[in-house]
């Protein structure tokens, strides 16, 4: 979780500038850099995780009987965090969204469903719930196929990782949803801005498929212009489960973040620990 905000903050600076390299890993979180709407959403729909997965008792969900309390909770967290935090960068049918007095979800495809969905596969116990979680956090707002894909297989690809799984179990996974036979160098001249989940979602798992550690994942993302924060924020999400966040790095990302959101990312991580050595 903390690896979508670190992505989000090192690519803030490169939104707008489709760079078309690779950022010097050593200084990759820039004067300038700030978290930005991929960081809020991430903390919001983890605050709801957490707060619905307290009200349940069982060991590990394994159908819908929750659905509707859970996604209560998501939409009350992001509406929360969106007002708080206004000016963070959002779009905007999300905007609307923030707004509105019903919170209907828009049938979006864009990637801000996968940006936000890493804690589902942290919180999980299982991949069904990894998943499930997934969707259920995508589709208050982006309730499109696409927009519910992207966040499933992020969440999914985490939680391979966190059961010991490796790249090569991470491929044969995405595979199944996206096509990712390409490389970054080969895609690197002619990748335009894309929010889409399906133009963003499988550029952003390439980058940490050939990324060598934590900070080479992040540039490698940066590098090929685009929403750079977003891209960064997706495959950070990713990378830090096999990949130790650099404490250089670390500190200067938690350094842009105001006591609200690390707050909440300490309870929300302290929660998805202890939920994940509950045995009963």
């Amino acid at each position: 979780m903390l690896g979508a905000v670190c992505g989000d903050v090192a690519g803030s600076v490169y939104e707008w500038h489709n760079i078309k390299y690779c950022p010097d890993k050593e200084k990759i979180v820039s004067r300038n850099a700030h978290f930005t709407d991929d960081s809020v959403m991430t903390c919001a729909v983890a605050n709801g995780l957490k707060k619905a997965l307290s009200q349940i008792s069982v060991t590990a969900i394994e159908n819908n009987e929750y659905d509707d309390m859970i996604e209560k909770e998501i939409v009350n967290s992001l509406v929360e965090y969106a007002r708080k935090y206004p000016n963070a960068g959002y779009g905007g049918s999300f905007r609307r969204w923030i707004w509105s007095d019903d919170h209907n979800p828009y049938n979006s495809w864009g990637n801000g469903s996968a940006m936000r969905a890493s804690y589902a596969g942290w919180v999980a116990k299982t991949m069904y719930e990894a998943e499930h979680f997934a969707e259920l956090s995508a589709e208050v707002t982006h309730n499109h196929p696409e927009g519910i894909k992207g966040a499933k297989v992020v969440a999914g690809c985490i939680y391979i990782l966190r059961r010991g799984g490796n790249k090569s179990d991470v491929i044969e996974y995405v595979k199944k949803h996206y096509d990712i036979d390409f490389t970054l160098d080969e895609i690197r001249p002619t990748y335009y801005f894309d929010v889409s989940c399906q133009g963003s979602v499988p550029q952003a798992i390439v980058a940490f498929l050939e990324g060598n550690d934590f900070s080479d994942v992040i540039s490698k993302a940066i590098s090929i212009g685009g929403d750079s924060d977003t891209i960064a924020a997706i495959a950070g999400s990713i990378a830090e489960v096999i990949y130790p966040i650099p404490q250089g790095f670390r500190g200067r990302v938690i350094d842009r973040l105001d006591s609200h959101l690390r707050r909440t990312l300490i309870e929300t991580i302290d929660f998805a620990v202890s939920r994940m050595n509950d045995k009963n």
